[in-house]
């Protein structure tokens, strides 16, 4: 792992850490180390998923799976991770919607943690807070802290939000796809990005609320 992203990685615990002190109701005990093992075996499923998609063995060539610059799927490890938190939380939902604002948080702080990795940059911009890359007399937008503000905001929304179950945690989720969702065509890329990952978390978070709510229903 190169040290820029290791100290990203710090940078989104750091993160989690502040988000778990401000938003501490309900949470389960050792709510930061969940997230941290949770986050983990999310980037591993989603690396695994991103090699066996480019055709790569994890069993022939283990060593690439360290190699998250390689490529990691978003998808995989979202799914990944909620997994792993819930399996950890004994699949309590309710457990779910209280560490919904301090995951926020975290994502918040890997987005952050660009400006260690020299990679918050995007799309070419005039604006007055766009800057330019060394050795570039292009301005661009600083894309990724849009991001790390919008997760914020994100967080902090969802934490005024009530405890219906899958509220919280489905408000979450649909936050995170629409950031990123907003954010994408102010990222470089030639395919345009995995957007259809990000509109199914937006209807996959839409239709958790829906399930909660009718799940309430039914128990009144």
């Amino acid at each position: 792992m190169e040290l820029t992203l290791l100290w990203a990685t710090f940078t989104g615990v750091g993160f989690a850490w502040a988000g778990i002190r401000l938003w501490s109701e309900r949470l389960p005990d050792r709510p930061l180390d969940r997230i941290i093992v949770a986050a983990a075996i999310g980037l591993l499923a989603g690396r695994l998923w991103a090699m066996i998609g480019q055709g790569v063995s994890p069993l022939s060539n283990p060593a690439d799976i360290i190699i998250v610059r390689g490529g990691v799927s978003t998808g995989a490890a979202t799914v990944g991770a909620l997994v792993a938190y819930l399996w950890g939380v004994k699949w309590r939902p309710a457990q779910l919607d209280a560490i919904a604002p301090a995951a926020l948080a975290g994502l918040a702080g890997w987005h952050a943690g660009c400006l260690w990795r020299g990679a918050c940059l995007g799309t070419a911009s005039d604006l007055p807070w766009a800057w330019a890359q060394a050795g570039s007399d292009i301005t661009r937008h600083p894309v990724e802290l849009y991001a790390a503000i919008g997760l914020l905001m994100a967080g902090w929304a969802v934490s005024k939000l009530g405890w219906e179950t899958l509220t919280r945690s489905g408000v979450a989720l649909a936050l995170a796809g629409l950031v990123r969702l907003a954010t994408e065509p102010m990222r470089p890329s030639l395919g345009g990005g995995p957007i259809e990952i990000y509109v199914a978390a937006i209807a996959v978070g839409v239709l958790a609320v829906l399930l909660g709510r009718r799940l309430l229903a039914n128990s009144t």
